[in-house]
């Protein structure tokens, strides 16, 4: 634990890469006139975690020995815990100009500067080893898998230097830095704190897992991934009125805190269960649910190996303590929430609904039965399949 009693951040401090005063106003002058490298909607989250300190020890886009080390053994070079590549690539053509020791300005997509890179490495991309040991398949169907075969054939890596880590950020008031996530927990007295990573509205079964967390913690951080996403999921806006009426409604004030994750979904299951509990640590967090199928897409990987795979890992390594729930549902016959470890109710006692078929109750303007989701949040659903 840290000075003020919350954990230390993974690797022991927090990084901070945003540059201000005089240094801000040189690069700033310079960075009109240097390369510009526009960054694709990933790896513009990347730059924005990394420049906070919500990857810490990461201080800048990946080098090579920490890109295999990290696909090969989930660890970086120095050997400290880390299960995904975050790298900043470009096209080999473009790579071929840049000197190692030249500057290069990363941009957003209307070619704002956001950093500058000093180039000390380049080196080929290796996507299908990316894809292969971090996904788990080189299957191009994987939405996480295209975007990395989507990226350049070559990587760049060298000091990095932020001027702002995000123009015109949304959810302004619940977007907090690791550092403003510590100091309000700190503020608040919370020496053990869990974290929800969601990308969906939380419905029942959410719900009871994280009320179950809140039972042997101080406080529960609700903190819902905003940045890119896949066809098809709730858009962020809209998640973020079923937070905000769940918790006013549902939860203990005292006791919860919404807060928004500007980070890309990789759908990488096992890998990126990993990488959002030890993000977690980085905003002071000591506890990290982990549910059924965290972080999946389609049939990739088994409903409980996000679980399993914390156990490549010593506890003390990980810092974080994985709370791991099983599928839960309503149990017609016990009246109350419930999983395979708390009930012994037959099939026909337990209510389940695919998304499929709550998309399609939703679509025709019904709310699912409350025993699956809150009336409140099927409204919101509901209004905004109409508009």
């Amino acid at each position: 634990m840290s000075d003020k009693g919350l954990i230390s951040p993974h690797g022991g401090a927090l990084v901070n890469l945003v540059v201000d005063g005089a240094r801000r106003a040189e690069l700033e002058a310079s960075a009109a006139s240097l390369p510009r490298v526009k960054l694709p909607d990933r790896e513009q989250c990347d730059l924005e975690l990394l420049a906070v300190g919500a990857m810490s020890p990461l201080s800048t886009f990946m080098n090579d020995a920490d890109f295999r080390g990290v696909c090969d053994k989930m660890r970086l070079a120095s050997g400290v815990p880390w299960p995904m590549p975050i790298t900043c690539s470009v096209a080999s053509g473009f790579a071929d100009k840049i000197e190692l020791g030249q500057p290069v300005a990363l941009t957003d997509s209307q070619d704002r500067t956001l950093a500058v890179l000093t180039v000390a490495e380049k080196y080929v991309h290796d996507k299908k080893l990316e894809a292969e040991k971090a996904y788990g398949t080189s299957d191009d169907a994987h939405p996480g898998v295209a975007v990395v075969y989507a990226q350049g054939d070559v990587c760049l890596s060298g000091p990095l230097e932020v001027l702002t880590p995000r123009h015109e950020p949304e959810f302004g008031d619940y977007r907090r830095t690791p550092a403003q996530t510590r100091a309000a927990f700190s503020e608040k007295g919370w020496r053990t704190v869990v974290a929800f990573q969601t990308r969906n509205p939380i419905h029942r079964a959410h719900e009871y897992i994280t009320k179950c967390a809140l039972e042997i913690c101080d406080g529960l951080m609700v903190h819902p991934l905003v940045g890119q996403t896949k066809a098809g999921d709730i858009p962020a806006d809209v998640r973020m009125k079923c937070y905000e009426v769940l918790l006013a409604n549902y939860y203990s004030a005292k006791s919860t805190f919404l807060s928004v994750w500007p980070a890309a979904m990789r759908y990488a299951g096992p890998r990126e269960a990993i990488l959002h509990a030890l993000v977690r640590k980085n905003y002071g967090c000591t506890h990290f649910i982990v549910g059924r199928d965290h972080a999946g897409v389609g049939d990739y990987y088994g409903t409980y190996d996000a679980q399993r795979i914390f156990e490549n890992f010593e506890p003390a390594e990980m810092g974080i303590t994985p709370l791991k729930f099983e599928h839960s549902f309503w149990c017609k016959k016990s009246g109350a929430m419930a999983s395979d470890k708390t009930t012994n109710s037959g099939k026909e006692d337990r209510v389940f609904l695919s998304g499929t078929k709550v998309r399609e109750m939703l679509s025709k303007g019904e709310r699912p039965p409350v025993e699956f989701t809150r009336p409140e949040i099927a409204d919101i659903l509901i209004a905004s399949m109409k508009g």
